[in-house]
């Protein structure tokens, strides 16, 4: 197939060359390959200003990140056998990383697969596509995970509002077999119930997986308080691990319900009570009680979902942890989340510092944490590096 050429202006080839694989669209030559004419998806041989071929890819004139690079060797094309053959490489990692076929498959570009995301819970494949590029090739797609995994079901929750961005519809679909309600998944040993047509995102965050694991050695005998608790991830977890108490809040009528059954799915129905509240009503209301507990958790959705967000989401961050260390015990344990891209990792630590001396408390960083392998990290694409998780221990001065 004869591919059209997509050529940049003098030097903006540089970031490519050095590894990234994004083109945005004012870096593109318009005089010579305008971008009207391109159809959303269409692959494309991106060309430095010299016509130099730099690879293969594909492009959306509507976006701002309007083209990506897909393979540095113009032969390759993203089609249903480059799709086949990087979903084995990404497979071969997580079956040596993980014993049960529970994992994050495919984590976009990190993987070589921009603009798809495939989560796997056994036989069942649950994948979010982001790109026109990606959204052009859904059939293939499906046969490329039939191919690699031989699935049950597969099921697209396109329903992200970053489609938006690429100029795509949102919407839900089963693409391969029945999808059931919800699949039992078993993290660190502890059972949960997932929904996967109406959960959030994908239906589990794995990303927090090892964060989670590291959890359990702080809690046993401890009062703890999980906000933003979705489906019990953390506070369920904590109460088979031998917590004292632990106190679920979510704001969600369906999340509350979900963690009253996963904590009696593993038996510690007794030890976990659930508040539907705002997190910050409710810190706000525990703060005015007197209430302390030993261990507070704060794993908050993203905050700062675009730079024009990062004042506000960054105060947002500030109250919220500064709440949390006010229900803390003397010699409380803080796990502080964040999975916004544009709150870097030292502008969270800055935040429990500042929450911390603001309250004249001694703050410890005891561990910090990231997204866990089956979500690796690309050199050159920062933003891949999206999770931060700090372990803070809060002490009187």
């Amino acid at each position: 197939m004869s591919l059209a050429p997509l050529r940049l202006n003098k030097n903006e080839d540089r970031r490519l060359r050095a590894g990234h694989v994004w083109v945005f669209s004012n870096e593109v030559d318009t005089k010579l390959t305008p971008l009207t004419p391109f159809e959303p998806g269409q692959p494309v041989l991106i060309e430095d200003a010299a016509g130099h071929v730099l690879g293969s890819g594909y492009v959306n004139p509507h976006a701002l990140i309007c083209a990506r690079l897909v393979s540095r060797d113009p032969k390759y094309t993203l089609d249903q056998s480059l799709l086949t053959h990087r979903l084995n490489i990404a497979l071969s990692l997580r079956e040596r990383l993980f014993d049960t076929p529970y994992y994050r498959l495919a984590f976009g570009d990190s993987d070589g697969l921009p603009g798809l995301v495939v989560d796997r819970y056994g036989d069942i494949l649950v994948a979010q596509i982001t790109t026109a590029g990606m959204e052009r090739l859904k059939n293939e797609i499906v046969a490329a995970l039939t191919k690699v995994i031989h699935p049950a079901a597969i099921l697209f929750r396109n329903d992200t509002s970053t489609r938006e961005l690429e100029g795509l519809t949102s919407y839900v679909e089963t693409a391969l077999g029945e999808i059931p309600e919800s699949i039992t998944l078993e993290e660190n040993g502890v059972k949960f119930a997932v929904p996967l047509l109406t959960g959030q995102k994908t239906g589990w965050f794995y990303d927090q997986r090892l964060n989670r694991a590291r959890f359990r050695h702080y809690i046993k005998g401890q009062r703890v308080l999980d906000v933003f608790s979705y489906l019990g991830a953390w506070g369920v977890q904590a109460a088979v691990a031998g917590a004292e108490s632990v106190t679920c809040v979510d704001s969600s009528p369906k999340a509350i319900e979900a963690i009253h059954h996963n904590a009696e799915l593993n038996g510690v129905g007794a030890k976990v009570a659930v508040e539907r509240e705002d997190a910050f009503d409710i810190l706000r209301r525990l703060r005015a009680a007197r209430e302390r507990y030993d261990v507070v958790v704060l794993d908050p959705p993203a905050f700062i979902k675009r730079k024009k967000d990062i004042k506000e989401g960054t105060q947002a961050y500030q109250r919220l942890n500064q709440m949390a260390m006010q229900v803390l015990s003397k010699d409380g344990i803080l796990i502080s989340c964040s999975c916004s891209y544009h709150l870097h990792r030292d502008d969270l630590r800055d935040i429990l510092l500042k929450g911390s001396r603001h309250l004249d408390r001694f703050l410890e960083i005891i561990e910090e944490g990231h997204q866990g392998p089956d979500h690796p990290m690309h050199p050159a694409i920062p933003e891949t590096g999206y999770l931060k998780a700090f372990f803070a221990r809060l002490l009187p001065t």
